[in-house]
């Protein structure tokens, strides 16, 4: 654990390249990287982009799996937009799922499910957690967020195995450092606006890096709740292994205005034919004893958006 949150030491274990406003980390191909923040492509580029995946000399390996520890919800829905009006600095995920058995070729299909805490620390589902130090209530964000929903959810690769999220860069809470939670399912398919059936094949997190994540929590609403972060270094899951250990490339909106948010992107190295329990190293906390279970009340918000048109995005 660290003092301050506002501490913004550059931890001597990090090997970070910062070029035009992009924190980039692990061994990810810039192929990979264009590929992944394609807003569209025609039928050679996505080919091209394929290619790129699985032919670079800088193939994923097997992403390590993590515990998907005590906050995790059954019944996400499939949608793009995840934040359900939680204020916090804009995040867009671009995740490309790859067989890493298989040369690193594209899964299309794989379902991609994220959930995290809001600009304070709490979970959906699970707001009579403490999250540490001193933050306001969850109830005083002033969103019109449903209590067991927001900032979970899912989404079906497109052809190049690549899903977006837009969601806010998490919070913290004591003892984790700033993560996303995430599972990669496939044979499944999406019923009722949720993703039912399949295995799950990856369970992990995300990762930031230390000097970006303390400037966010410096910024409104973050800069409420006070105290002691937990900084990579000292963070129980997170093993110093770089994009394989899920520390996500970051790349600012404006170099010079944090506020305007973000943009993450990772690689996924998985086994589709492995099976993933959840119950991998690390910990989490312990959620508290009243916490909900199952799925998602019927009259949760619903995304609009038909899976194919999100998937493609």
């Amino acid at each position: 654990m660290t003092g301050n949150h506002k501490d913004k030491t550059i931890t001597r274990r990090r090997a970070i390249v910062v070029t035009g406003g992009t924190v980039a980390a692990g061994g990810l191909a810039v192929a990979g990287y264009q590929s992944a923040f394609a807003d569209a492509t025609t039928p050679t580029d996505a080919t091209a982009s394929a290619s790129s995946i699985s032919t670079g000399s800088e193939c994923m390996t097997l992403m390590t799996s993590v515990t998907e520890g005590p906050y995790y919800l059954d019944g996400a829905l499939v949608r793009k937009d995840i934040t359900e009006g939680k204020s916090g600095v804009p995040l867009t995920l671009r995740l490309t799922v790859v067989d890493a058995t298989d040369g690193c070729t594209p899964v299309p299909g794989a379902a991609v499910e994220i959930w995290h805490c809001d600009a304070w620390g709490y979970y959906s589902g699970y707001t009579t957690a403490d999250p540490g130090g001193s933050a306001p209530a969850e109830s005083e964000d002033g969103s019109t967020a449903n209590d067991a929903t927001y900032l979970r959810g899912y989404q079906i690769a497109n052809g190049n195995g690549v899903v977006k999220f837009e969601t806010i860069f998490p919070g913290w809470y004591t003892p984790r450092t700033c993560h996303i939670h995430v599972k990669v399912h496939t044979g499944g398919e999406k019923e009722d606006g949720t993703y039912e059936g399949g295995k799950i094949n990856y369970t992990g997190q995300f990762f930031f890096d230390d000097t970006v994540a303390e400037e966010i929590f410096t910024l409104e609403p973050y800069s409420r709740h006070s105290g002691s972060y937990t900084t990579l270094d000292n963070d129980m899951v997170y093993d110093d292994g770089g994009a394989s250990s899920g520390l996500l490339t970051l790349k600012a909106v404006h170099k010079k205005d944090p506020s305007k948010g973000y943009k993450g992107f990772l690689t996924l190295g998985i086994d589709p034919d492995a099976e993933s329990t959840g119950a991998g190293s690390g910990g989490g906390g312990t959620p508290p004893s009243d916490a909900p279970t199952g799925t998602p009340p019927s009259d949760a918000p619903t995304d609009s958006a038909s899976p194919s048109a999100s998937a493609s995005s």
